[in-house]
């Protein structure tokens, strides 16, 4: 079982979170003007590297709050994790 920290609470078990995508994706200012293509470009395609990453986690059977984590999609290993309206930490 893997340790998650969670931002406010602290560290709890992987199974109290869920994953929530890539951090960091900007709304679209003006949804209403994008073509079917650009709104599919938004809602779907999301970078897949081998590595670290900034993801998006919510602390579902905890606080329910949302918080961002550098993770390393190859190993699995949160390198740190931080709230949203926090600035993604410099990592190496």
């Amino acid at each position: 079982m893997q340790l998650i920290e969670c931002p406010w609470c602290g560290t709890r078990e992987e199974t109290e979170f869920h994953y929530g995508g890539q951090a960091h994706v900007a709304y679209p200012e003006d949804p209403q003007a994008l073509t079917d293509e650009e709104w599919a470009r938004y809602v779907f395609f999301r970078t897949n590297p081998k590595g670290l990453f900034a993801e998006r986690w919510s602390h579902s059977a905890g606080c329910r709050r949302w918080f961002n984590a550098v993770r390393d999609t190859a190993t699995y290993r949160f390198h740190s994790v931080y709230r949203p309206d926090e600035q993604r930490p410099t990592t190496p």
